[in-house]
């Protein structure tokens, strides 16, 4: 299969990539940094240059599209500029994708693209899956617009799939950067209360489910990317502190999470139980459904080293 695939440099996209690779797939990687990417095969990678704004050729032909591009949401406190840039990297980068599309003689059957769990903003009691309503906040109101984005696609026959990520857990970057620091110096613990939902995924499973989403002609629409095991905040510090070797026992009050992290501490101090209710139904085998599970093969990969970047 001819894969088109932006972000493939970031911590999910490099996972999406190494597994398109495996299965024999032939890739178009559009970046920002093609310098940067000498060590790729280029019997399975083709690198184009690419801003994340202007359309081009690069999709006509393409079996499928892999939109993931997208500024960090957690790169910078989020100022007026800041929140702008997080939206308008997505927004500007799925209207170039669709575009592309629109202008193939021979366009791709599915569009698959990125979006998160924010979209349902704060919800405490009950299971989320993808037929719950649009939540509130900056999130929320970006998940919305760019996935009504990449929904455009469908005008011109293809199916689109938009991935719900939840928190993505590995090795070497992701939400563990920002968590496991803490945790190494003996003062971690859960954020706020502890009982908001913390809806995570390991990155190997995130990643698996873009692959399977593309052989699976019954997945469309939204697509919760989160494991089948609900925790709260709690229940994973202290999952956290075990893998590590840790103590969990330094919760971290609600007001002082907002003075360091301002309104991007909401990611922290609230959540969903998002459930993988569409994944499950169609079939898909999660590699790691359990926390304590992806947890160990996080930080026992490369021996004693607690957490390490790649």
């Amino acid at each position: 299969m001819k894969v088109l695939l932006t972000g493939g440099t970031g911590f999910i996209g490099r996972a999406v990539l190494q597994k398109l690779i495996e299965a024999g797939h032939k890739v178009t990687l559009l970046t920002r940094h093609p310098g940067s990417l000498q060590w790729l095969n280029k019997n399975y990678v083709t690198v184009i240059h690419w801003d994340g704004k202007k359309p081009g050729d690069w999709a006509d032909g393409a079996d499928s599209v892999i939109n993931l591009a997208g500024e960090s949401i957690a790169a910078k406190r989020w100022s007026a500029a800041q929140k702008k840039k997080i939206a308008d990297s997505r927004i500007h980068a799925t209207e170039a994708v669709v575009d592309a599309i629109k202008r193939s003689q021979r366009k791709p059957s599915i569009l698959i693209n990125a979006s998160a769990v924010g979209f349902y903003g704060d919800v405490p009691d009950g299971d989320v899956n993808e037929s719950s309503p649009k939540g509130r906040g900056f999130l929320s109101d970006t998940c919305e617009l760019w996935e009504k984005t990449a929904l455009q696609a469908q005008a011109f026959g293809v199916r689109v799939v938009l991935m719900r990520f939840g928190v993505v857990l590995g090795e070497g970057g992701g939400a563990l950067t920002k968590i496991v620091p803490p945790f190494q110096m003996f003062i971690g613990g859960p954020v706020g209360s502890g009982s908001q939902w913390f809806p995570w995924v390991h990155r190997d499973d995130a990643a698996g489910a873009v692959i399977f989403a593309l052989g699976n002609q019954n997945l469309s629409g939204p697509v919760n990317i989160t494991s089948p095991e609900s925790v709260n905040m709690k229940q994973f510090s202290a999952a956290l502190g075990s893998a590590m070797n840790r103590p969990s026992w330094a919760p971290v009050p609600a007001f002082a999470i907002r003075l360091m992290l301002g309104e991007m501490a909401d990611m922290l101090l609230t959540g969903q139980k998002a459930v993988p209710k569409k994944l499950t139904d169609a079939g898909f085998k999660f590699s790691y459904p359990k926390l304590d599970e992806a947890l160990s093969s996080i930080f026992h990969k490369k021996g004693s080293d607690p957490f390490f970047t790649s």
